[in-house]
């Protein structure tokens, strides 16, 4: 690991405090210089000092939209250090221009991809469920997929033990009718009937969530 990131990951465990984030205990040396030309002095020489010093203004920003996906400060914290582990190699693939939109979709990414591995099931329900719940009257045909994605985790979540059972066996494992009542003990009519409600269900509690962010 390169010696800047070490230190920033040292950095970070110094932000977190159990109440509360609070403000770096290390002043920014370079804070008089922008976040292009730190960006560019990189390009040019590849002293992390550069990228260090970029790296420790956007921290609390990355922990911020880290803490919005996976609602656990730990977690955050780990997918923060993470992303910093992420970003030289990153870097080193292509020139970027504007390193805050850069870094903040760096990390809505990585966010989103924990959050898929963590509820694999998406990869099963993303293409019908969700391409049929954005195609119904009334629905924005402009909803960020990726919204629906953590609304569905959230979702799959609150569906009752045996709903979200049959539902993960069905459209995760690929496990036919017959399968699925041989491992679970659950008749055939029982599994097809809490695969469709289990759909249902979720469809719901997705339209539930969207509702609520509108009010908001």
């Amino acid at each position: 690991m390169h010696f800047c990131v070490f230190c920033i990951l040292v950095l970070l465990n110094s932000y977190l405090t159990p109440i509360s984030y609070i403000i770096p205990v290390k002043k920014d040396p370079y804070h008089h210089i922008t976040d292009q030309e730190l960006l560019e002095r990189w390009y040019s020489d590849h002293n992390n000092e550069w990228l260090g010093s970029l790296l420790q203004r956007y921290t609390l920003l990355l922990l911020g939209v880290c803490m919005k996906y996976m609602k656990d400060e730990e977690e955050a914290r780990d997918c923060v250090q993470q992303i910093f582990v992420k970003v030289i190699p990153e870097l080193a693939k292509y020139k970027v221009d504007y390193f805050k939109s850069w870094i903040y979709t760096i990390a809505r990414n990585h966010c989103l991809m924990k959050l898929r591995d963590r509820h694999g099931f998406v990869a099963g329900l993303s293409d019908s469920m969700l391409a049929a719940w954005d195609d119904e009257p009334g629905k924005n045909p402009h909803q960020e997929k990726e919204q629906l994605l953590q609304w569905m985790g959230q979702s799959l979540e609150e569906l009752g033990k045996e709903q979200k059972l049959c539902v993960i066996l069905f459209y995760l494992e690929k496990r036919s009718y017959q399968e699925i009542a041989s491992s679970t003990g659950y008749t055939l009519m029982q599994v097809k009937s809490h695969i469709q409600n289990g759909k249902r269900n979720l469809k719901l509690l997705m339209e539930k969530k969207a509702g609520e962010k509108e009010k908001s």
